[in-house]
């Protein structure tokens, strides 16, 4: 995700001077040069030094000792007491709550959010949410950052990350796993590999562009493809026969609930 919010800023213009990245791993290092001219290295702090905007691209388990590491050397504001930073750090740490990021980093300004793989592609969509110290201009930083690879939504309440997970951030999965069953059917019914997995890609890629680029509803995009008595609609009943809607409710609901659970172990680690 580092790289690939790091390319995307290049490709929009951004000059890579202005892009500071630290990566312990001389091997990543090297791939991230390949992006462009990037200020590398592999200290956080030398890294955040000059930042306005810090971005925790790190996996959860190391969060917590990773903003431990950063907290001193956040800049200050200069005000009394626990000064806080004019800094915005973003995290994209799956499941570690606002709270948490908080207690480790102090009085600061933080968003959390939660892409998923096709910000890869930068064809992504993130989701992301800010505490009580993000000012709306540090919004409008956040998400003209995480657009580099994608579409970008922001809600107020951060319980709906648990639900965004399961739809968005597991959502690829589900669709890789319909394909793989689509195309194991088309093997099964005399295509070659080949010819199956090419068919299953463009039609699940052609159908998401109707789905994004028309204004009609799903259920209209369906109903505009099934004839009477023909062929999807002789399928589309098997899938309603397996009453697949359920089942799809059920796999969304198991990954929310083990988002909540995944954060609460986060929480009490």
């Amino acid at each position: 995700m580092a790289r690939s919010l790091s390319g995307g800023l290049l490709a929009a213009g951004h000059r890579g001077d202005h892009i500071s990245v630290a990566e312990p791993d001389a091997g990543q290092r090297e791939r991230l040069q390949a992006l462009g001219p990037l200020r590398l290295g592999a200290d956080n702090l030398v890294a955040i030094r000059d930042a306005d905007v810090i971005v925790l691209a790190v996996k959860p388990q190391v969060l917590g000792a990773v903003c431990a590491a950063l907290r001193p050397a956040l800049r200050s504001t200069g005000e009394s007491g626990n000064p806080p930073t004019d800094q915005l750090v973003v995290s994209i740490a799956a499941g570690v709550r606002l709270r948490a990021m908080q207690q480790w980093l102090g009085d600061c300004a933080i968003v959390r959010c939660m892409p998923n793989t096709p910000a890869l592609l930068r064809a992504g969509i993130t989701v992301l949410t800010g505490n009580a110290r993000v000012t709306p201009r540090q919004l409008a930083l956040a998400t003209a950052l995480l657009r580099a690879v994608g579409q970008c939504e922001v809600v107020d309440d951060e319980d709906l990350l648990d639900p965004v997970t399961a739809i968005s951030g597991s959502g690829p999965a589900y669709f890789f796993l319909f394909m793989e069953a689509l195309t194991a059917a088309g093997i099964a019914q005399g295509l070659t590999e080949d010819q199956a997995r090419r068919l299953v890609v463009e039609t699940a890629l052609g159908a998401a562009r109707m789905a994004s680029e028309t204004a009609s509803s799903l259920e209209a995009l369906r109903v505009s493809v099934t004839s009477p008595n023909g062929t999807t609609e002789r399928a589309l009943q098997a899938f309603e026969n397996g009453d697949l809607r359920s089942l799809v409710a059920t796999a969304a609901l198991a990954a929310r609930d083990r988002s909540i659970e995944m954060a609460d172990e986060l929480g009490r680690a």
